[in-house]
């Protein structure tokens, strides 16, 4: 496995980098969330995401986004997967990303979720 896959988004870029790139995403963008989509490092059963930065209309809803995310791992229907944000909770799937982002983003100013085919707290 690559260096870079291995390595988080935080572990790849330093704080000042990832506060620049929020910078620059919420002027020319604002009415979208940066998010940061990864894959829960002891998670084995789940594929890679063939991206992991996502620019993500503030009005979807959390089921929409984790819809979104489903597709683009080309998950069947029986295969169940849990966005957690901020590496302690799972948002409630109403909520609009706005609302997720006001209450949860990183100091660096994006959202960070994590995704595993399992809860992960028990």
């Amino acid at each position: 496995m690559p260096e870079s896959v291995s390595k988080t988004f935080k572990q790849r870029k330093s704080f000042a980098v990832r506060k620049d790139e929020v910078a620059g995403i919420r002027s020319k963008f604002p009415t979208k969330v940066p998010v940061i989509v990864e894959k829960y490092h002891k998670e084995n059963q789940l594929p890679l995401l063939d991206k992991t930065k996502f620019l993500v209309p503030q009005e979807l809803t959390m089921s929409q986004f984790a819809t979104i995310i489903r597709n683009r791992m080309s998950l069947n229907s029986n295969q169940a997967f849990y966005l957690i944000v901020n590496n302690k909770s799972i948002s409630s799937m109403s909520m609009t990303l706005a609302e997720v982002y006001r209450d949860d983003k990183d100091e660096d100013g994006f959202l960070y979720m994590t995704y595993a085919s399992q809860e992960m707290f028990g």
